[in-house]
């Protein structure tokens, strides 16, 4: 980390000096208060510490995935705890909001995640091909029209759309065989894997649950009956070309550059996050990631009917992937998972640690996690407590405030502690972000 002059840089102030909080005690910053947390004195803020609309940032983060925070929780740590180079990394990294924010903004990247499905949509995102290069390449996916095929998705998709969904299929997994899938495959691949299912025309299917859900088919035949609806064709490649199209909207020329500068040496892992020797020793400045919390979302049965377009076994990644019924596993595991983020962080930096309020807001995670950062030899620096507004799949499900899911955003700042050399004095992330 750079060496500093001490002092503080405000939470809520920017290069422009313009206050962004909301959320503010009478002295015009977040709500502050000490509490005790496994026996020692933490200081915890609450207020909106960035904006609550996920629309608000760049349009390449506009991937469906169950459980995923707002790309401006990233941003928010990255811009005040790095510097451009540094590493980040997020050892749960679902959809890859932490890895594409920070490769935006210019620094290293490690992802990893036990789901493999975590890289087919994360990596193609580093460099984006153009919009002629995927329609050029649409056109030339072979077309059978032969549906074909040995499970029944007719309540998911029309003959037609699903014929298009098989050639798709089978041709990227020829390529993929072959050691010939390049990045516009995966990024057909990836768009493709997105749009699946969802709740609207811009998808491949009927009416469904939104893309990060995935409903059984005799649930979606029941919800085909009491919405009396049918499958109507989907003109697959428009769609991928469509959604390409948005995704990339308001990415600039500094941006598509910042990417693939950052694709080059960009690592990609699919790994138990309490073990990856992969990662050298004392080498990520920062770790930014929300962990599965409990039981509360069911990844394989949410996930099935996108491994299957990529031929992926779901029930064994579902098995890899750790789901705890207990606080007291979960802890555990997440003991495992601290040791090993503070074997690989470097000295003077940080973890931001995001959980939230599960089973209906009777257990709050941030409190069992301070104990464990500490255990593992990090300094709590402080919890923050970001309020906002439900997202539109718990809203579409009746999650409400203190019902069940997760209720704020309750992140935990650890820092790893380093040598100061008498002469000079560093600045923590504490100081860095104002939380003092």
């Amino acid at each position: 980390m750079n060496k500093m002059n001490p002092g503080r840089i405000g939470l809520f102030t920017s290069d422009r000096g313009r206050a962004e909080g909301s959320a503010e005690s009478p002295a015009g910053g977040p709500v502050t208060e000490l509490i005790q947390v496994g026996g020692e004195c933490v200081r915890k803020y609450t207020g909106e510490f960035w904006t609550a609309g996920q629309r608000r940032g760049n349009s390449i983060h506009e991937i469906s995935y169950r459980a995923c925070f707002k790309p401006q929780l990233p941003a928010f740590f990255i811009s005040r705890l790095t510097e451009p180079g540094d590493v980040v990394y997020d050892p749960f990294s679902g959809r890859g909001t932490t890895v594409i924010e920070a490769a935006l903004l210019g620094r290293g990247v490690i992802s990893n995640d036990r789901n493999p499905l975590s890289i087919i949509l994360t990596r193609p995102r580093l460099k984006p091909p153009t919009l002629d290069d995927i329609a050029d390449r649409l056109e030339k996916i072979p077309v059978s029209r032969e549906a074909e095929y040995g499970v029944d998705l007719s309540m998911f998709f029309h003959r037609d759309t699903l014929a298009e969904i098989l050639d798709l299929r089978r041709y990227l997994s020829d390529r993929s065989e072959s050691g010939k899938e390049d990045q516009i495959d995966s990024w057909i691949r990836m768009v493709a894997t997105n749009r699946l299912t969802g709740h609207s025309r811009g998808f491949f299917s009927v009416y469904t649950l939104p893309p990060n859900q995935a409903v059984s088919p005799e649930r979606q035949r029941k919800l085909n009956e009491r919405r009396s609806q049918t499958p109507e064709y989907r003109d697959t490649h428009s769609l991928i070309l469509t959604k390409s199209r948005s995704l990339v909207r308001n990415l600039s020329a500094t941006e598509r550059e910042m990417l693939e500068k950052t694709s080059r040496d960009a690592v990609f892992l699919s790994c138990d996050a309490r073990s990856t020797p992969c990662i050298p020793e004392d080498s990520v400045m920062l770790t930014v990631t929300s962990p599965p919390f409990l039981d509360v979302v069911q990844y394989r049965l949410d996930n099935w009917l996108r491994c299957w377009f990529n031929m992926l076994d779901s029930d064994l990644i579902g098995n890899q992937i750790t789901v705890t019924r207990s606080v007291q596993d979960w802890t555990g595991v997440m003991t495992q998972v601290f040791r090993e983020l503070h074997r690989i962080t470097r000295p003077g930096g940080a973890v931001a640690f995001e959980v939230g309020e599960v089973r209906k807001g009777t257990i709050r995670l941030d409190e069992y996690v301070v104990p464990l950062g500490t255990a593992a030899g990090f300094s709590c620096e402080g919890i923050l407590i970001n309020r906002q507004r439900f997202t539109k799949t718990s809203n579409i499900w009746g999650i409400g405030n203190n019902r069940a899911g997760t209720n704020t955003n309750r992140i935990v700042l650890f820092r790893k502690s380093f040598r100061i050399n008498h002469q000079e004095e560093i600045e923590s992330p504490e100081e860095k972000t104002g939380l003092k």
